[in-house]
């Protein structure tokens, strides 16, 4: 008996001992390594809790602590390991002197492919390079941009302008600014992609089927970015949750593609002339002189869909939250605004009745606007994480070593919120900084 508690008392002991070793390796990770690592899980239970609150706070947070770069460990049966980082150094590194060592990797494009296909955002060497340099060449053309111009103008003036005052000055109904602003720039983004309007903005603020459908499918593929790779495998082929969502919400961007695609070539035939993306690529040649496929063009213009209709609205939405907030910002800008205004003349102000149309050369010299802007992407970048693995074994400027295959994460966000960087004031909207002499 006397034994058999001894063995006891032995036992509790080393359970104990055990406790005692593992806390202390789990706190001596967290100050060395930014978070602690448990056993089998890694730090994905500090992932959990960054994603109940603010994610890309808590990055920030994360990356302070750690000077700007830190080694994310996931489970050890998951994809889930990076290297994060909001050091300058690095991202220049990355994304500039050592660009052809960083693609997107193998990684990204598997995780996004159902949505991207071999679009611009998912593509890699030859086929990203062929892309970016024909679209480079037609956002610069003349045409372009006058297509650009018209439709913001009509959809600005036509559609956004009689909704606002509707709600607001006839009626005083309160609406989502945010969901306003992201219908106006799926509208536009799908003229100057595909060359036709959905409609998101007709005065009933209607449900189009497509724009609710790509929403799904963004969403549901970014959801694959925490998830184990495993996992969101398996749901795929059993057709569960998410992936259920996405296979259903591809199918109806895909049928919306492929209809307008299919129109587009039957207007080419009748040499109907256009200045939109899909237009462009449907008159281009592979590098086997062949036509490119309908897949491929599908791909193009759903990648400039996403990458045009996010940005757009999500950036024009925290402008005027913090415009909101900063009565003295909004000041400025009007004043700003009627100056213009006053050297065309107070006549052509006056004559439209308010309406008024502002050339893009006027635009230009809206220099205070301009800083506003681009604070407001400072503090929230509409991209506030982006992805990059590195091909062959490297160091970065900061001394961090790369081995070939690592997977790493810069975050914008938390770069436009380092003191070192931007001082004492970093978290603050000041569009002064963005100035000199005026």
């Amino acid at each position: 008996m006397e034994s058999l508690l001894l063995t006891r008392h032995s036992n509790v002991r080393d359970i104990h001992s055990n406790f005692y070793f593992y806390s202390n390796k789990i706190i001596e990770a967290k100050k060395k390594q930014g978070l602690p690592v448990w056993p089998v899980v890694g730090m994905l239970p500090s992932l959990v809790t960054g994603l109940r609150s603010n994610l890309y706070e808590w990055i920030t947070e994360v990356l302070c602590r750690q000077n700007g770069t830190f080694r994310f460990k996931g489970p050890w049966f998951s994809s889930l390991n990076w290297v994060v980082t909001s050091d300058p150094r690095n991202i220049e590194h990355i994304l500039k002197t050592e660009f052809l060592k960083y693609p997107k990797g193998s990684f990204f494009r598997e995780t996004v492919h159902d949505l991207l296909g071999d679009g611009i955002f998912n593509a890699d060497g030859e086929i990203w390079h062929k892309q970016r340099k024909t679209t480079s060449i037609e956002f610069h053309s003349a045409k372009f941009r006058q297509l650009t111009v018209e439709s913001l103008h009509e959809l600005v003036h036509s559609r956004l302008l009689p909704i606002l005052h509707r709600h607001f000055v006839e009626h005083l109904v309160p609406i989502d600014l945010q969901d306003i602003l992201l219908r106006l720039t799926f509208d536009n983004v799908c003229m100057i992609a595909f060359g036709v309007e959905p409609g998101c903005l007709n005065p009933n603020l209607p449900v189009i089927p497509f724009a609710h459908a790509f929403e799904v499918a963004t969403e549901a593929t970014v959801l694959r970015f925490v998830t184990p790779q495993f996992l969101w495998k398996t749901m795929r082929h059993f057709n569960l949750g998410t992936e259920k969502s996405l296979k259903f919400a591809l199918k109806e961007v895909n049928e919306f593609a492929m209809n307008v695609i299919e129109k587009r070539r039957r207007e080419k035939v009748n040499e109907t002339e256009r200045s939109d993306l899909l237009s462009v690529f449907t008159g281009l040649k592979d590098e086997n002189g062949e036509p490119y496929s309908d897949k491929f063009l599908k791909d193009i213009c759903v990648n400039f869909i996403l990458a045009g209709r996010d940005t757009s609205s999500v950036a024009s939405s925290w402008f005027f939250w913090l415009i909101d907030r900063n009565p003295e910002v909004e000041e400025r800008i009007v004043e700003e605004i009627c100056r213009i205004l006053k050297k065309r003349g107070e006549a052509a102000g006056e004559s439209s009745g308010g309406n008024v149309k502002f050339e893009v050369e006027e635009i230009k010299k809206m220099e205070y606007l301009q800083a506003a802007l681009s604070e407001a992407l400072r503090l929230f970048p509409s991209v506030p994480v982006d992805h990059k693995e590195v091909i062959q074994d490297d160091v970065l400027p900061n001394g961090t070593e790369l081995k070939k295959g690592t997977k790493l994460v810069y975050a914008i966000y938390a770069m436009g919120r380092t003191e070192a960087i931007w001082g004492k004031d970093c978290y603050e909207f000041k569009p002064e900084r963005w100035l000199r002499d005026g």
